[in-house]
């Protein structure tokens, strides 16, 4: 009786373990893009400052809790060249499978993406 019991649940509670291993991956994951999109646009909104300095900046976050596959971008153009007071937007992509400690085996592979908006000083 017992090991018909422990048949039955054994894959449940394996199922449920990994499952939440993914799942606060994935959180994880989520949470470090859009700190390093905030403080990559906080570094390139000051005044004298670029894309170069606010992308190096969120790569320094994303290098530091190991995040794979990544992409900077700022789709709103050139930061230096906006004037005061224009809208400065940028996204961080990462790839969800490539970061995942399990191979992605219970969330597709998505693209994550984090966009934050911030009007240059």
């Amino acid at each position: 009786m017992a090991a018909t019991e422990f048949a039955v649940c054994l894959p449940l509670i394996i199922l449920l373990v990994f499952g939440s291993i993914e799942a606060t991956s994935y959180i994880f994951l989520k949470q470090t893009l859009n700190i390093a999109a905030y403080e990559g646009i906080r570094e390139s909104i000051k005044v004298g400052s670029d894309n170069a300095k606010g992308a190096s900046r969120a790569e320094n976050i994303l290098r530091s809790r190991d995040v794979k596959d990544y992409e900077i971008v700022f789709t709103s153009g050139q930061s230096s060249q906006t004037k005061r007071g224009a809208e400065v937007v940028l996204e961080v992509r990462a790839s969800a499978a490539a970061n995942s400690p399990l191979a992605g085996q219970f969330i597709n592979d998505r693209l994550l993406v984090a966009r934050v908006v911030m009007v240059k000083e």
